[in-house]
């Protein structure tokens, strides 16, 4: 059957996995998570009296910043020239929890994709909205980091299905 994990050879050690022959393709990945909060944490962000300032900016500011440096995160991942980072955050008041919902996508023409770039970004958006309201709210989660899509490069196309979110409430 051979080894499916293309980080660890046949001796069964880690390593990094040779892209030099692979073509150059357009990648794109999108990725999402949430941050959970109280009511009157998420309203104290939006009328901006959060003592630290602009979480949402610094937020974003921090996701694209860390998409640039996903191989010094990951360790077994390439250093790619990115060619874009979408981060948008959505904040909803409308239920019990305060929300701010966090998406990024980014792209690259590359040898590999840019799964981890757009999952790193997510994580360090959620990590600096905690980070900067941790001392009114230290209750906050960050929640469903996850895959929602990928294209490019020999593995084709995917798309997360609505099935595929293993039970977890939204």
């Amino acid at each position: 059957m051979g080894n499916r994990l293309s980080h660890v050879d046949e001796a069964g050690e880690a390593r990094m996995v040779n892209v030099g022959e692979k073509a150059i393709t357009r990648r794109v990945c999108v990725a999402r998570g949430e941050v959970l909060m109280r009511p009157e944490t998420l309203q104290e962000i939006a009328q901006g009296t959060i003592p630290k300032g602009d979480v949402l900016a610094t937020a974003r500011i921090a996701a694209i910043q860390a998409a640039k440096r996903t191989s010094e995160w990951i360790p077994l991942a390439h250093p790619l020239p990115l060619d874009g980072v979408l981060v948008e955050l959505t904040p909803d008041i409308s239920g019990s929890l305060g929300k701010i919902s966090i998406k990024v996508t980014v792209q690259a023409q590359a040898r590999t994709g840019v799964e981890m770039e757009a999952l790193v970004a997510v994580s360090a958006a959620g990590l600096t909205i905690y980070d900067m309201c941790k001392a009114i709210d230290r209750d906050m989660t960050l929640d469903a980091v996850e895959l929602v899509s990928k294209s490019g490069g020999k593995s084709g196309d995917w798309q997360r299905r609505e099935s595929q979110k293993k039970g977890r409430a939204r």
